[in-house]
């Protein structure tokens, strides 16, 4: 886990402006049920939809990013207003430039919660800069590159856990 001063969370925390999020084991448990024509359903918690909202009413906004094609993902981020979804990004840092042209943000502006191997390589990118944060039971593989570990599991609240940091620090910079 990175360890960064309270004063420079604060300040990293007041520039952030888009949250990017991995889909299965941040927004879902990582399970997924399958019938005789493929993929079913994922299930989201409610909670973390209104860690979107919550964001969004502070000004930040909010983006998935998942190796992930699916309807069913594409529906949940229509139902949130996320004005922007990644999808099919097997190779995330190679979309991070893609994510920066669309938003006209930069690096110093972009936080990332992710969970497993596909999300390192975008979370060193981002944690140079911005913040990142895992779910609580995120593997090994992103810890070393994250700022924050969320109290909840992955579809548990973990994205609402981490928004509700980002919000509190965001709050301590207006103080």
């Amino acid at each position: 886990m990175l360890s960064l001063t309270n004063e420079e969370l604060v300040l990293r925390a007041n520039r952030i402006k888009l949250v990017l999020s991995d889909n299965d084991g941040v927004f879902t448990d990582n399970g997924v049920y399958y019938g005789a024509n493929g993929e079913v359903m994922k299930r989201y918690s409610i909670r973390d939809g209104m860690g979107v909202e919550r964001l969004q009413g502070y000004g930040i906004d909010t983006a998935i990013m998942t190796g992930e094609r699916s309807a069913s993902i594409a529906m949940r981020a229509e139902k949130l207003k996320m004005k922007h979804l990644y999808l099919g990004a097997s190779d995330k840092l190679s979309k991070l430039d893609d994510v920066l042209s669309d938003t006209g943000l930069s690096l110093h502006e972009l936080a990332y919660i992710g969970d497993d191997v596909n999300d390192a390589a975008i979370m060193k990118e981002i944690a140079a800069v911005g913040l990142t944060a895992c779910p609580n039971d995120a593997l090994d593989f992103v810890r070393p590159f994250t700022h924050y570990t969320a109290l909840h599991n992955g579809g548990y609240g973990a994205f609402r856990d981490f928004a509700e940091w980002l919000i509190s620090l965001k709050i301590l910079a207006r103080a």
